[in-house]
């Protein structure tokens, strides 16, 4: 899941510590190209971890759905419906 580089890129505004953004610069050749690296890591990382917490819940609901199907729902026998 590789992040496409060609799209035209514009400047942004941040808030970093200058000391950090002084130890990257040392650290780095390109700071912007290494930056964009690691967001675009994150952002895949964030759908696939919400990917997964909504399969997680479409599994709950359908486990849900199954044991109702079979037993009842907990208050079926109160309703007045």
């Amino acid at each position: 899941m590789g992040h496409d580089r060609r799209p035209p890129k514009r400047p942004v505004n941040l808030s970093l510590s200058e000391e950090l953004v002084r130890e990257a610069r040392g650290l780095t050749p390109n700071l912007s190209d290494t930056v964009e690296a690691l967001l675009a890591e994150f952002v895949a990382a964030e759908k696939r971890r919400r990917a997964e917490a909504d399969a997680e819940v479409a599994a709950l609901v359908a486990a849900s759905n199954r044991f109702i199907a079979a037993h009842g729902a907990f208050g079926d026998e109160f309703s007045t419906l």
